[in-house]
């Protein structure tokens, strides 16, 4: 330890390496027993990789107001972080340092988060071991992560639910409200490159956590400077339990319920649209949804199997038109009318459309979400669900950056549309504000009810959530989930080219439609 301690001066000295970095190298070899961690450091100080070490090192990875996000595989993989492999070609444990997504960084946030939910629990009077559902999507390390997280919130006096495999981040939002939870964690880095991960917390109301909640969370989570901890006496700890498709076939009940017109649907049967999850989360519903609806669902093969090296493409990111070539070429061998594309965790959805040139056009989210808002605020009103007596209580919700459009169609119906701050948490808060004003009574059961139920019950004594999202490629039209959801979006936005369909339009010309 002292020549490395010797060397790490030096390179100080010679300009090679940050004195942040010395720091926290030292910090972390001092508060852990880890043998992976000075055998990964010395490797590196050997081999000159300075450059490498004030990246993983140059800072700790601090819990931000959304959780972690960080680089789990290094652009320099030691020899004994790689191992013995692991699947899908990546390395056998994730890249030492402070700044990096690691077992380190994700013990100090599973801690910090067990000991604020428990301190809230017991400030509210509340005799009872907070409980913490952990979800993951397809990137390397996100099943280890999560089962990690997991282990560690029981040993410190958690309940704690763990998804039986990978799922979508909506579907962690609808389990937190669904099983009662007091807080959900999500291992997922969205649709950033392959070699990041991250984690993702919700609170009790199933929206990503904001203040007063991240403060506090922030506060306990940075206080702990080393991952090792001495777990609670057994009979202290939580229990563990297994969560499988019956909470999948709940989900999917409340999501059929967004569904205005079957009937539309029956017009339609048949109609093609490319599907491609891009190795990711949105492969698990996604189209037995659309085909259960009537639409002929095809999948592009070699984007089907989850894969965190998202092998096929640059970048997962259905925002870009490159990641959804390999749809589009599918579509235009099986003239399909739309390709659809989600991000690992399927809480954005990309869209390509086919016009009446015959040419596959790039939708932006802004285009994307005004077709939906407009299709199910029209239909709302021509199936009478809103009229004129109720419509005051109904609205759409945007983030400032969201188009003006979407305020123009709610005008032109005579609804309200509220702007938020940018990030779909702030969405979440008024879905929260709005439940809250159902009262007490209502609430007891609330959770329970169908969708056209907590439709009517807010119609009549709250504020009605038709539509609302990002321009950023995230849309959610109900608050039974409180979290952008691709897997409903990909059920409202089919139908909406069903009711293009019905009319001999294709969904381009209905954009066109809208802007007139």
């Amino acid at each position: 330890m002292s020549d490395l301690k010797d060397s790490l001066a030096q390179a100080v000295a010679d300009g090679k390496l940050l004195a942040s970095s010395e720091e926290n190298i030292h910090g972390l070899l001092a508060s852990s027993s880890n043998p992976l961690y000075p055998a990964a450091i010395q490797e590196l100080v050997d081999g000159g990789q300075w450059e490498e070490l004030n990246d993983r090192f140059y800072k700790k990875l601090a819990f931000g107001t959304g959780g972690l996000r960080g680089r789990t595989i290094g652009k320099v993989v030691t020899s004994v972080e790689a191992g013995g492999g692991g699947p899908n070609e990546r390395p056998e444990f994730p890249c030492v340092g402070t700044a990096s997504m690691n077992f380190y960084n994700l013990s100090r946030a599973a801690r910090g988060l067990a000991k604020y939910l428990r301190d809230w629990l017991k400030s509210d009077g509340v005799d009872a071991k907070p409980k913490i559902v952990f979800c993951h999507d397809t990137r390397h390390f996100s099943r280890d992560f999560a089962e990690f997280c997991a282990r560690v919130c029981a040993e410190n006096g958690c309940d704690v639910y763990l998804f039986d495999s990978h799922r979508a981040t909506p579907v962690l939002s609808f389990a937190i409200r669904s099983l009662n939870c007091h807080a959900g964690c999500m291992l997922t880095a969205s649709h950033n490159p392959a070699h990041d991960n991250g984690l993702k917390v919700n609170f009790s109301d199933g929206a990503a956590i904001v203040p007063p909640h991240t403060d506090g969370i922030i506060a306990e989570v940075n206080s702990l400077a080393s991952e090792d901890y001495d777990p609670l006496p057994e009979a202290e700890q939580g229990q563990f339990t297994i969560v499988g498709p019956e909470l999948d076939r709940q989900y999917i009940e409340r999501l059929q319920g967004l569904v205005l017109q079957p009937d539309l649907l029956e017009q339609t049967k048949g109609l093609k649209i490319v599907f491609t999850a891009l190795h990711g989360t949105g492969g698990v519903m996604v189209p037995d949804l659309l085909r259960d609806m009537g639409f002929n669902c095809l999948t592009v093969p070699e984007q089907d199997a989850p894969d965190g090296r998202f092998p096929t493409v640059k970048s997962p990111n259905p925002e870009n038109a490159p990641a959804l070539q390999m749809g589009v070429d599918l579509a235009e061998k099986e003239d399909a009318a739309i390709v659809m594309g989600t991000d690992p965790d399927c809480d954005r959805m990309g869209i390509f459309a086919r016009g009446s040139d015959g040419q596959m056009h790039l939708l932006t989210g802004n285009q994307i979400g005004s077709l939906m808002a407009y299709y199910r605020l029209k239909t709302m009103f021509d199936l009478g669900i809103l009229t004129e007596e109720n419509k005051q209580n109904a609205l759409l919700i945007k983030t400032f950056v969201t188009t003006e459009l979407q305020r123009a169609i709610a005008d032109r119906y005579g609804v309200m549309c509220i702007n938020t701050l940018t990030g779909f948490k702030y969405i979440g808060q008024k879905l929260a504000k709005y439940e809250r004003a159902l009262g007490d009574e209502i609430l007891k059961t609330y959770r329970d009810l169908s969708e056209p139920e907590t439709r009517a019950l807010r119609l009549e004594h709250s504020k009605f959530f038709v539509f609302g999202g990002e321009e950023s490629y995230g849309y959610l039209a109900c608050d039974f989930t409180r979290d952008k959801d691709a897997n409903a979006a990909a059920m409202m936005f089919a139908e909406t080219v069903a009711y293009a369909a019905s009319r001999d339009m294709t969904i381009v010309d209905l954009m066109d439609e809208i802007y007139t």
